[in-house]
């Protein structure tokens, strides 16, 4: 039991269901209480203790409908043998034993597999398939190409090399019952095809899917192909998802630190120093306060999706974080990442300031005029930008008014960097200001970036 729910986990993960140790161990005990027999009432128990959402709950139950479907063994005989076939049946021994009386030789007993297929004991063959799908690990399946080399295991984990020989033994004693039994073995490997394609499709889609995932996770986001928009922002989400994982507001028990001795005996001294109660000397860290500048410009209207998404989930990783958005003009957009969903907010976003010419200069005036005045000593201040200007005043001054003021200013830039300096791109001259300078062209460069700001905080 214990490794057959291992193997649905593993295919529930495939199709996208997020299955933690703590959920797959109360799913276990919830099966230990209402067992395998009631397919009905199993189905039922899995879905209330592993899925979080509809979408989940119907993911799952396809998952679970296909995982515990057996494929059965199709019962074929040759053309014309019925009664021939029948008359062999009821001659041959009940052992499945075939004699040949006309040379006298004896009797030799059938392999289990050979006595199984000419019983046509459907149950015992969907048993003896699924023993033997895991004896060949057919978990391990990954790729299309596979699928004849996972099929040979199977038989062979079964008792083929056996069945071939009883073959070639009742081909030269009993013939029709050899046709009877290689009529069964056809039916076998289809039986057995059928298996390894329903595991092709339970265990290689979760590899599948990190193979897509790596690929869009290391393509540039400028250049994402209108057919994978959806599917990059599915990544975005798992990433912005990770980051809340490890990274959740609820900050983490400070760890205790040395021992403060002297705190400890001054605590203890009304019982004769024994240190009935310690002290810790604990290290200080700064509340985090991030603020985040967000390009949204067309130049980078694209990229700024994905920019948006990020930022919408640092507000539920960090207590304090203020959002502005900007093309030729800036905005605060902090309350409408808070209470909207994303696509939401992002939608709300663009059309209040998005796919405009951008004028980083105009926008900077905008904040030091309004909101210079959040800045602090423990501020994090995130710009995400291209650094173009179109030729009008970059206002580095400001920039460097901002640095000086905040704890550290980070620069992410979604374009390469071959291409900074050039044309009407500033980012050689805001990089002066600037702590770190990042380039932010991938999705994978994105999720470092923003991970290893809010990582300095914990």
């Amino acid at each position: 039991m214990r490794e057959n729910l291992h193997r649905f986990f593993r295919a529930a993960r495939g199709v996208g269901v997020h299955v933690s140790p703590a959920e797959s161990i109360d799913a276990m005990r919830a099966v230990s209480q209402v067992g395998f027999s009631d397919r009905t009432i199993l189905r039922d128990a899995l879905l209330l203790t592993l899925a979080k959402s509809q979408d989940e709950k119907l993911a799952l139950g396809d998952c679970f409908d296909l995982f515990f479907s057996q494929p059965e063994p199709r019962q074929e005989q040759p053309e014309g043998a019925d009664q021939d076939t029948a008359q062999d049946a009821d001659q041959a021994p009940s052992s499945g034993v075939p004699s040949d009386a006309g040379s006298g030789s004896p009797q030799q007993e059938l392999g289990p597999l050979a006595q199984m297929l000419l019983s046509q004991d459907r149950n015992a063959i969907a048993a003896a398939i699924a023993s033997a799908a895991g004896a060949a690990s057919l978990s391990d399946i990954r790729y299309s190409t596979q699928r004849g080399i996972f099929s040979s295991r199977i038989l062979d984990a079964m008792g083929l090399q056996r069945l071939r020989d009883d073959l070639d033994q009742l081909t030269a004693n009993n013939p029709s019952l050899a046709e009877r039994l290689r009529a069964a073995l056809d039916a076998l490997r289809e039986a057995v095809r059928d298996t390894v394609s329903q595991g092709l499709a339970l265990y290689a889609r979760e590899e599948a899917e990190n193979l897509r995932n790596e690929i869009l996770r290391n393509a540039p986001l400028a250049r994402i192909e209108r057919r994978q928009v959806a599917e990059m922002r599915a990544l975005i989400r798992q990433i912005a998802r990770r980051l809340r994982e490890r990274y959740s507001k609820p900050r983490k028990r400070q760890r205790r630190g040395h021992l403060d001795v002297r705190r400890t005996l001054r605590r203890n001294a009304a019982w004769g120093g024994v240190p009935f109660l310690t002290a810790w000397k604990r290290k200080h860290r700064d509340r985090p306060k991030i603020v985040a500048l967000c390009d949204v410009s067309g130049s980078v209207a694209q990229v700024s999706d994905f920019f948006l998404l990020l930022i919408h989930s640092l507000h539920e990783v960090v207590d304090d974080v203020r959002s502005f958005a900007f093309s030729s003009h800036l905005i605060e957009v902090s309350e409408i990442l808070e209470s909207k969903s994303p696509e939401e907010a992002m939608a709300e976003i663009m059309s209040k300031v998005g796919f405009g010419s951008s004028d980083y200069g105009s926008s900077l005036v905008d904040f030091e005029k309004d909101f210079m005045s959040t800045l602090t000593p423990q501020t994090t201040v995130i710009v995400l930008g291209d650094a173009r200007s179109n030729n009008l005043d970059p206002r580095a001054d400001i920039l460097r008014r901002i640095s000086e003021r905040s704890k550290r200013l980070v620069w992410l830039n979604p374009e390469g960097r071959l291409a900074w300096g050039f044309g009407d791109s500033e980012m050689p001259r805001y990089a002066t200001f600037c702590s770190v300078v990042r380039q932010c062209a991938t999705a994978q460069q994105l999720e470092r970036a923003v991970s290893d700001i809010v990582a300095t905080y914990q």
